[in-house]
C-alpha cells in the first residue's frame, strides 16, 4: 500500500460468537433473539449441550489463533470480533482507532452469510463516529466467499481424508457410502425473501462433490446435502411455526438408510471451526441417530486454524485489501 495507507489499515475477522462462561448463556441467547429473553427451558437445554462438550466451546480460541496466523501472513494487524458476544465489533474498532487504524477490511467467518456480518462492523463504525465525530472509518467487507477455490481445496482435502479413514477405499465400499454435506439451517422465510444462502450452500456442495467424484477412487459415490442445527420453532405473524430449510439431518440419515447405504461421512461445509454445532449436534446427537439406524458414522475434521484455512482467509482478505487501497 502507498501514501501511508498501510499504517492506517487493519483486518477484522468476525465470527458468530460464543460464551466463555455458562453463566453468560442467558445474555448470549437474548442477543441471538434480538434482545428477547430466552425461555428457561431453552437456556437449560443449551447449557446441557455446552456441558456435554466439556463446558466451553473452542470457537473463540480457534478464531483468535486463526487471526494471529493470518496476521503473520499479511503483515498488518488482524483482530477478531464476534457478532453476538464479546469481543463486539465496537470495542475492536475503538481499539484499532486508538492505534491509528481507521481503514478496515472485514472478512466474515461465515462464508455464506457475509452481508450481515459486515453490516455489524459498519454499524459499530457509525456508532463510534456518532459518539466522536473526529473518529471516522473506511470499511470494506468481503462478499460471500463460500465457493472460492482455496476454500473448496480445503474442504475437498478433509473430505477425501475422511472417506479413506472411514474405509471407502474400494469400489465395493464406495458403493455403500454416502458423503453428506451439511450447513446450518435457516427459517425458510429468509430464503423466500431472496437470501441466496440455500443456493450457495448447494452450489458449494456440488462443486466439492464433483471434484471428489470425478476421481476414479470415488466414482459413483452417493453425495447429498442436508441442513442441521435448526433452532427452536420460529413463529410467523399468524402465530404458527415457520418451516426451516431441509432436509434436516435426521431425515437425511433415514433416507440414506432407506437407500441401502451402510456408511455416512458428514462434511459440515457450512462451518469453518469446531463449535457446539459440530461437537454436540454432529459428534453426539447425529452419531446417536446413526447408531439407531445401524449406520457407520464419521465426519470430516474442521478447518479451524489449519494451514488451508489460513490460506483461504488470506486469499479473501487480499482481495478486500486491494479494494480498500483502490478506494
Amino acid at each position: 500500500m502507498t501514501d501511508g495507507k498501510s499504517e492506517r489499515t487493519a483486518l477484522v475477522l468476525i465470527a458468530h460468537g460464543t460464551v466463555e462462561s455458562l453463566d453468560d448463556l442467558p445474555q448470549f441467547l437474548a442477543n441471538i433473539r434480538r434482545g428477547h429473553a430466552a425461555p428457561p427451558d431453552l437456556v437449560a437445554e443449551v447449557r446441557r449441550r455446552y456441558q456435554e462438550i466439556g463446558g466451553r466451546s473452542p470457537l473463540t480460541d480457534l478464531s483468535r489463533s486463526l487471526a494471529k496466523k493470518v496476521e503473520a501472513e499479511l503483515g498488518i494487524p488482524v483482530r477478531l470480533a464476534m457478532r453476538l458476544f464479546a469481543p463486539f465489533p465496537k470495542e475492536i474498532l475503538a481499539e484499532l482507532a486508538r492505534d491509528g487504524r481507521d481503514r478496515i477490511a472485514v472478512v466474515p467467518l461465515a462464508q455464506h452469510s457475509a452481508k450481515i456480518y459486515v453490516a455489524a462492523v459498519e454499524e459499530a463504525a457509525k456508532q463510534l463516529t456518532a459518539e466522536d465525530g473526529a473518529r471516522t472509518f473506511t470499511i470494506r467487507g468481503a462478499a460471500n466467499w463460500g465457493r472460492t477455490k482455496s476454500l473448496n481445496d480445503a474442504f475437498e482435502g478433509v473430505a477425501r481424508d475422511a472417506l479413506v479413514a472411514a474405509g471407502a477405499t474400494s469400489p465395493e465400499e464406495v458403493a455403500k457410502t454416502t458423503l453428506l454435506f451439511t450447513a446450518h439451517s435457516l427459517p425458510k422465510f429468509i430464503i423466500d425473501a431472496g437470501d441466496p444462502y440455500d443456493t450457495e450452500v448447494r452450489e458449494a456442495a456440488r462443486d466439492i462433490g464433483a471434484r471428489i467424484t470425478s476421481s476414479a477412487a470415488f466414482s459413483g459415490l452417493d453425495v447429498r446435502v442436508a441442513y442441521q442445527s435448526q433452532g427452536m420453532a420460529t413463529l410467523g405473524r399468524d402465530g404458527k411455526p415457520q418451516p426451516w430449510l431441509g432436509p434436516d439431518l435426521r431425515t437425511a440419515l433415514e433416507q440414506i438408510k432407506s437407500a441401502g447405504k451402510t456408511r455416512v461421512v458428514v462434511a459440515p461445509i457450512g462451518f469453518l471451526a469446531d463449535h457446539v454445532e459440530i461437537l454436540y449436534d454432529l459428534d453426539i446427537e447425529a452419531m446417536g441417530w446413526a447408531k439407531e439406524l445401524a449406520l457407520s458414522f464419521s465426519r470430516t475434521r474442521s478447518l479451524n486454524d489449519s494451514a488451508p484455512m489460513v490460506r483461504a482467509i488470506t486469499d479473501v482478505a487480499r482481495g478486500v485489501l486491494a479494494e480498500l487501497e483502490a478506494g
